[in-house]
């Protein structure tokens, strides 16, 4: 959660003094980047559909890297028991 935090705070940042400075932001709308988080889940959908067509468990699925780590960044992959032995 800290670098979403750092993030989020160092983008204000940016934006204040882009705000002073008078200039626009390079930033892309905020429908862009919900088009980009559309094409993060739909990345998803495939595998999903094949893990329930296969009655593969898909909460385990949600939770690896190649699915929450995908869609919210590394740090949100939660560790089980079996990674820390």
């Amino acid at each position: 959660m800290k670098p979403y935090l750092l993030s989020l705070g160092a983008g204000l940042l940016v934006g204040v003094l882009y705000s002073l400075m008078g200039v626009r932001s390079p930033a892309p709308p905020a429908i862009a980047l919900l088009g980009l988080l559309g094409m993060l889940l739909g990345e998803q959908a495939a595998p999903i559909a094949k893990r329930l067509l296969t009655k593969a468990p898909v909460t385990a699925y949600l939770k690896t890297p190649e699915c929450a780590g995908q869609v919210l960044g590394p740090q949100a992959v939660a560790k089980t028991p079996e990674d820390e032995a």
